[in-house]
């Protein structure tokens, strides 16, 4: 079975929308390094890779809203294979709406649409590369 292991929250005014966030749910941000418009949201305290230390709990990310992907928020879920969950939701009868990408070397992504017209991500979490 595939679980919820991330949510994603688009955004026009990033400012106006991590404030919102952070004064009413009391959520944290945290920009990513490098060229990449995404920023970590914190719902739960996070060890030292970033990763819940509190048992069931999700973070998200929030990224510009455009002209690709999800114009609403998204539930990312985990799976073996991001390419083999793409070709199962077009069998289904859903569609592709963005990737699959390499996300940094920590995961593959993609964004599909089910058969109500609702994007849902999948995250394919790459193992960490040895040093």
């Amino acid at each position: 079975m595939d679980r919820v292991c991330h949510f994603e929250v688009p955004y026009e005014d990033k400012a106006r929308m991590e404030k919102f966030y952070s004064e009413v749910f009391k959520w944290q941000f945290h920009d990513t390094p490098g060229e990449m418009p995404y920023t970590f949201i914190f719902t739960t305290e996070v060890n030292e890779q970033f990763m819940p230390q509190q048992p069931g709990g999700i973070n998200g990310g929030s990224y510009p809203r455009g002209d690709c992907g999800s114009r609403s928020p998204v539930v990312v879920i985990e799976v073996d294979s991001c390419e083999q969950r793409v070709k199962d939701v077009q069998a289904a009868g859903g569609s592709l709406v963005l990737g699959p990408n390499n996300a940094g070397g920590m995961g593959i992504y993609a964004q599909v649409k089910d058969v109500e017209g609702n994007i849902i991500g999948l995250w394919q979490p790459l193992p960490p590369q040895s040093a």
